[in-house]
Formats: structure tokens, sequence, C-alpha cells
């Protein structure tokens, strides 16, 4: 069976029954919950990592992505710009 495109990308969620949830793409179920945000990040970058690499999107309380980051080996679609000369 072939692998499911973003399958290892996680986003961080608020919960509406209070804190966060890390949740896979199209899971109607968390992976995990924690009372902050800091430990539902720090939980996603672990899993991500686990599955090799990917993307974990962090959403704010109104639900809209608010940042992203990427798990190596992920292939990171804005890296940083070499500043060395």
């Amino acid at each position: 069976m072939a692998k499911k495109t973003g399958s290892n990308n996680r986003h961080v969620v608020p919960n509406s029954n209070g804190g966060w949830d890390v949740k896979g793409p199209d899971a109607r179920r968390a992976s995990s919950h924690h009372d902050t945000q800091r430990d539902a990040e720090t939980r996603a970058k672990e899993i991500v990592q686990n599955l090799g690499g990917g993307e974990v999107r962090i959403h704010g309380r109104d639900g809209r992505i608010r940042d992203s980051d990427t798990v190596a080996p992920g292939h990171d679609p804005h890296p940083p710009k070499d500043t060395r000369h």
C-alpha cells in the first residue's frame, strides 16, 4: 500500500474542552492531548521525527496556522538563506 502524502505531518490545534491536541492530517481523533501548546508542539515534533521527518503546523486559538516547522530529514519548502560568503 502506498504511503499517503503528508502522512508524517502533524498539527497542533486547540481542543474545544481546553488544552491542545496533536493531530495527523485528516484525523478525527488526536494522537495526544496536552495542557499547553508548547508541550503539544514538543510531542508533535517527536512524532514527526520518529516517522522520518515532515512538517509540524502550529495553529492559534482561532484555528488558523500561525507557524510551521520542518522536522529533519523532511523537505523544508522555505529553507534559511545561506549568509556565508
